[in-house]
Formats: structure tokens, C-alpha cells, sequence
């Protein structure tokens, strides 16, 4: 089982940062959550869990930044057989 991780962000590169200071960690967590779902790293219910944020914010992000939705039609499919629908 693995630890937590602890991330050291530089005092020199957070007091340069163009963000609110109480913005500061939860845009970083967004950033990294964003971009290891977009190389295929983190599903985006991992990315919920990461960020603190709900599927459908999630999804609203995706969009305001064009990140491609990782959805196939297996993944289609397999909600469809778990809702009990037909396609």
C-alpha cells in the first residue's frame, strides 16, 4: 500500500504565481488532476477524488479547457448494461 505524497511547490514560484493565494493549491490540484487524465493516467472519478470536486464540475472543466472526454463505446456499453437499457 502506498503513502500519500506530499508535493514541495518552491515559496519563489508560488509568490510569482498570477493566482489569488487561497486559489493557489486547489487551481494546482485542478492542473495536475487535468492533465493526468488527459495523457490517460487517472480516470476522471480519480480525478473527482484528487480535485474535491463533483463529476459533473469535473466535466465543466473538461469542456472550458477542450480536454477530449476518455469515454468509449465499451465504456458506453458497460453503463448502459449496469442502468439495465438497450441499445
Amino acid at each position: 500500500m502506498t503513502a500519500d505524497i506530499v508535493l514541495t511547490i518552491p515559496s519563489s514560484v508560488v509568490e510569482t504565481m498570477r493566482l489569488p493565494p487561497d486559489d493557489i493549491k486547489s487551481e494546482l490540484v485542478k492542473e495536475l488532476a487535468l492533465a493526468l487524465y488527459s495523457r490517460g493516467i487517472i480516470t476522471s472519478t480519480q480525478a473527482c477524488t484528487l480535485t474535491g470536486i463533483s463529476r459533473w464540475e469535473f466535466d465543466h472543466l473538461l469542456f472550458t479547457r477542450k480536454v477530449p472526454v476518455h469515454y468509449s463505446r465499451e465504456d458506453l456499453d458497460e453503463d448502459c448494461t449496469y442502468a439495465g437499457c438497450n441499445l
